[in-house]
């Protein structure tokens, strides 16, 4: 005689939640094994952006944005020095390259072949800062910044005039310009807003036929000031593209007060853009998802690692 429960409506309820318990685990440690191997699947994302005036040719521009390098990372270092091959017309850094105190000759061996082209840069806060531990669910706030007294000084100044050494135009609050054949570039920029180091440069001339924005962090303010200045397209990095998107939802944070829905890839601002239903005179603005994570939080999901390959094209091309 079999015992009381064991078998009829209860016993199944059982076997069911025993089951569904189970199928979520298994989906569960599925889903965290893939966020540790993600990290590693880096990936050359491609845009074309008509933005040029009529009759130009087109420039190619490789941005490149939130490495994170440790030293062990040999096989990043690699992906990153093969982005050489693409010959672009111009580099484009938006910092976040270290995460280690020791970083700094990796970094530069990271990008020694794409310092030998025409590049700018910014910083970002750990070039100035040494990731730390934190609480994993201090990532989900809005905009999680917390202060940085005692956070680890790294070599900031030590990378950015390695940089400008290679010829590279520092941004970090400043404008310049480049010739890329024969197009006048303007440049502007701004040290990183997620430190509060941003102070918007006065404008000493005049702009050039193609005009760039610079940022780390893609705050609003930043990018109202960039907008408000002409500029034609804004290139920013910073939110990891989320760095764990929920499918069929997308990111859900940017860790600024960017919103979601522009946490990575090519937009307009302040309006929609491809191209334009709605955001008549927006500028274009491009948020890298980056290359990296912080050594305390090595994961990302539904959201690869990468570079982006912008082709400029005439506007109406």
């Amino acid at each position: 005689m079999s015992r009381p429960g064991a078998s009829g409506p209860t016993g199944r309820g059982a076997r069911r939640a025993a089951v569904g318990v189970a199928t979520a685990g298994a989906a569960a440690a599925a889903a965290l094994g893939w966020a540790l191997v993600e990290p590693l699947r880096y990936t050359l994302r491609r845009h074309d952006v008509p933005v040029l005036p009529p009759g130009s040719a087109p420039v190619r521009v490789l941005h490149v944005s939130d490495l994170h390098l440790t030293p062990a990372q040999r096989d990043k270092v690699a992906w990153v020095r093969d982005l050489a091959w693409l010959e672009p017309d111009l580099v484009i850094s938006t910092g976040d390259n270290m995460a280690h105190r020791d970083a700094l000759p990796t970094v530069l061996e990271a990008y020694a072949p794409l310092l030998e082209l025409p590049g700018a840069f910014v910083l970002g806060s750990n070039d100035y800062f040494a990731p730390r531990p934190k609480n994993p669910l201090r990532y989900l706030q809005p905009d999680a910044r917390s202060g940085t007294a005692d956070q680890e000084h790294l070599p900031a100044a030590e990378l950015a005039e390695a940089f400008r050494r290679a010829g590279w135009r520092d941004l970090s609050n400043r404008r310049d310009a480049v010739a890329l054949g024969g197009l006048d570039v303007s440049l502007v920029g701004v040290d990183d807003p997620h430190l509060d180091r941003d102070r918007f440069p006065a404008a000493t001339g005049p702009r050039g036929r193609l005009h760039l924005g610079v940022a780390h962090a893609p705050y609003t303010r930043v990018l109202d000031a960039m907008h408000a200045d002409g500029c034609d397209l804004v290139l920013a990095g910073h939110t990891h593209g989320g760095q764990l998107r929920v499918p069929l939802i997308g990111a859900l944070v940017t860790n600024s007060d960017l919103d979601t829905g522009r946490a990575a890839g090519l937009h307009g601002w302040p309006g929609p853009r491809p191209d334009r239903p709605g955001g008549a005179g927006s500028t274009w603005l491009h948020v890298s998802a980056g290359l990296g994570t912080s050594p305390y939080a090595p994961v990302r999901f539904a959201c690869l690692p990468e570079a982006t390959l912008l082709t400029l094209v005439p506007a109406g091309s």
